[in-house]
């Protein structure tokens, strides 16, 4: 099995720079970012801060002729994955593996719609609390990636290729027997506390300790556990009172990527999150009046911030 020996990051944002920190301290010479040029004068004026360390990433431009990555990670937000498709095609070749962790159920269709499944695996992170600050990014804990096949009851040998990666650069992961049930498991997650949070602008440690902000919580999840059963995917209590044991390991003071875009007067991802959930409730006939809600309430605040 041949290793991987170069990777290319595109999105350096809290997570992005997260794991991108753990493959440099590797090896400094196997990641490089890409970014646009304006964004690479920035980076490279003022290193980035990943706790409380100064890393000298290896930048390029998406215009730069360079040789195919073994493993590209994207890790954009949604309303950047269109571009983040066209600017990786450099660095994209017959043998190169696409890694996707945004937020969400689709992202992998998209990427697949533009580079084929033949070399993308599906993946998602997990209970990582990084925050970024403008250039500094610092986190308790990193949480892991959980990644694979849609199948994993036999690790195919690119699953075997980043799982030598991901131990080499001290890089938790879990490859999950059902895939497909773990994106939705992660999209629950995220529709619930991801919204919640944004809505009261509240860090982990408000769900923590006050019931009414956990119900809250809760409640949007459990839309999407009536709407999984409807595409084959059984989701249950059982796995929304899981997420409590992660819940309660976070940082107090940590915040959800939504509540950093709100606070940062960015755009939200709000449409993949509420708006999907309002979509799909339409299909199959499903209530989902805290999705409308959160809808709603995070479309005015985003109107608001521009006014």
């Amino acid at each position: 099995m041949r290793e991987i020996q170069n990777v290319s990051v595109i999105g350096l944002g809290a997570i992005g720079a997260a794991y991108a920190s753990r493959l440099y301290d590797m090896n400094p010479k196997c990641v490089r970012v890409i970014a646009d040029e304006e964004r690479i004068a920035r980076y490279r004026s003022r290193d980035m801060v990943v706790n409380g360390r100064a890393y000298a990433f290896d930048y390029v431009s998406p215009e730069t002729e360079v040789h195919p990555a073994d493993l590209v990670i994207i890790a954009v937000k949604y309303e950047g994955l269109a571009q983040a498709l066209a600017d990786i095609r450099r660095h994209v070749g017959p043998d190169t593996i696409i890694l996707s962790l945004l937020n969400g159920i689709s992202s992998e269709e998209m990427i697949a719609q533009a580079y084929g499944d033949k070399n993308l695996l599906y993946a998602i992170c997990v209970a990582i609390d990084a925050v970024r600050e403008g250039a500094s990014v610092r986190f308790s804990g990193i949480g892991r990636i959980c990644f694979g096949e849609r199948d994993n009851t036999v690790y195919s040998a690119k699953v075997q290729r980043v799982k030598s990666l991901f131990e080499r650069a001290n890089i938790p992961y879990e490859i999950p027997t059902d895939m497909l049930r773990t994106l939705w498991w992660k999209f629950m997650i995220n529709v619930g506390v991801n919204q919640a949070s944004a809505v009261l602008r509240a860090p982990y440690g408000v769900f923590q300790a006050v019931p009414e902000a956990h119900e809250l919580m809760v409640r949007g999840m459990q839309e999407v556990v009536a709407l999984a059963e409807h595409v084959g995917v059984h989701l249950s209590q059982d796995d929304i009172s899981g997420f409590d044991e992660i819940l309660y390991a976070m940082s107090p003071d940590g915040k959800t990527s939504m509540l950093q875009d709100i606070e940062a007067g960015r755009k939200t991802e709000v449409d993949y999150m509420a708006g999907a959930v309002r979509r799909l409730g339409r299909q199959y006939g499903v209530a989902t009046p805290v999705n409308d809600m959160f809808y709603l309430v995070i479309r005015a605040m985003e109107a608001l911030q521009y006014h």
